[in-house]
């Protein structure tokens, strides 16, 4: 088995990557800007907020998972709000990068965004090789992230594996997905039943079984991967499903796209409206032709397991 370090270990994402090794019988260092609770058979690192600009001697993994970031957020509150995700998405990929070359691993895996490549599809799901348009500061640092990090692994024999998922979900979710589940189970009408576009999703313990093949198959040195359930949904059928596992009915007045874009304008919260209305299908078939890789749980089973989450932690809202 291998020895994976895993930054952001505590985070969404990194809990379960880092159970997901552990159970698999592999060696787990987790790398984190502060100290969490301690995870059995887990050594921790806690780096700062330098994010792994000198780890210990002894810090020998053969691969970095790279989860860190400074993450998408709606309402941006730094002066310069590039200059800040350069310095945590970019800079900060590097320092891991030039780390995990001293420490003598030989793969980095950097998971990105699918927004590094664009907000919406074309008309067709969005494949790896196409012509990245990112629209944000988010987007933009972790499409520069990936061309630094490929740079510097064609420089210094570090081999560079890159994840692009789009919405991420599961047990523990925070923000817009928690928000709406909180929506469904309170009975808030949702103005969605008009949006027919479609959007892909990952679940949060799929995403952890692909990366952690990112990091262990020898197949995957140099790729960059698309990583989905497989299944595009609207976000009104997205709510439907969510609404059934929660046990919940779900009322969704069919308000044209239009009305919602209009209200959005006006409220300063347009961003956060198109993400509901415009199609942002991911085409994943590189990573399943590739590496051989299936989604464990389908979008059905995940979101009932988010659901089953919600109910049990949330007991006055989804009784």
């Amino acid at each position: 088995m291998s020895h994976i370090a895993v930054t952001g270990a505590n985070g969404f994402v990194g809990r379960t990557v880092v159970r997901t090794l552990l159970a698999r019988g592999h060696q787990v260092t987790a790398i984190v800007r502060r100290s969490t609770a301690e995870i059995d058979g887990v050594r921790q690192y806690v780096a700062g907020e330098t994010a792994a600009s000198a780890w210990p001697a002894d810090l020998r993994p053969d691969a970095v998972i790279h989860l860190a970031a400074r993450v998408h957020v709606m309402r941006e509150n730094a002066p310069d709000a590039l200059a800040a995700f350069r310095e945590a998405n970019v800079a900060g990929a590097l320092r891991v990068a030039e780390a995990a070359q001293r420490a003598g691993a030989r793969r980095m895996v950097f998971v990105s965004s699918i927004k590094a490549l664009a907000e919406v599809d074309s008309g067709r799901p969005l494949r790896e090789g196409d012509t990245p348009q990112p629209q944000d500061p988010y987007g933009v640092s972790k499409l520069e992230a990936e061309q630094a990090l490929v740079r510097f692994g064609e420089q210094g024999g570090l081999e560079i594996v890159i994840a692009r998922p789009p919405l991420v979900y599961g047990p523990e979710v925070r923000a817009n997905f928690l928000q709406l589940m909180s929506a469904i189970a309170r009975g808030i009408p949702l103005p969605l039943g008009a949006i027919a576009a479609r959007r892909s999703l990952v679940y949060n313990q799929n995403l952890a079984d692909a990366l952690i093949l990112c990091a262990t198959d020898p197949r995957a040195a140099g790729e960059c991967f698309h990583i989905t359930d497989g299944a595009d949904l609207s976000v009104a059928e997205l709510a439907k499903t969510l609404g059934r596992h929660l046990n919940k009915p779900v009322w969704l007045p069919p308000v044209p796209a239009s009305w919602l874009l209009l209200a959005g304008r006006l409220t300063g919260r347009l961003p956060q409206v198109e993400r509901l209305v415009e199609p942002l299908r991911v085409d994943s078939s590189h990573i399943r032709e590739k590496l051989q890789w299936q989604p464990r749980f389908s979008a059905e089973e995940g979101l009932a397991l988010t659901a089953q989450w919600y109910r049990s932690t949330h007991r006055g809202h989804a009784s």
